[in-house]
């Protein structure tokens, strides 16, 4: 479904985006507009994502028996997540 809405823009925008028209990257300013909305819906849900997975480590470290615990090692964290990312993406882990 296609709705119609009225946007206004500042002059910079408005020129970048129909220069990307006319050098044939997009059929319309409003197909340049959509891909941006793509663009940050996709960043959301990507950030979403990332915050769900630390969430959910926080509460799995919170939870664990003392005899459990596992000393921090730098970077350890961003690993595990670029892990859990990995796998709810359908990708194998890294």
């Amino acid at each position: 479904m296609t709705v119609k809405s009225a946007v206004s823009f500042i002059d910079e925008h408005h020129a970048f985006a129909r220069a990307m028209v006319d050098r044939g990257e997009f059929a319309s300013v409003s197909a340049v507009v959509a891909a941006g909305i793509q663009k940050l819906r996709d960043e959301e849900a990507e950030r979403r994502a990332m915050l769900d997975a630390m969430a959910e480590e926080v509460r799995r470290r919170a939870e664990a028996p003392d005899e459990e615990f596992v000393e921090h090692v730098p970077g350890d964290f961003s690993r595990m997540l670029e892990r859990l990312l990995a796998v709810r993406r359908g990708g194998d882990a890294l």
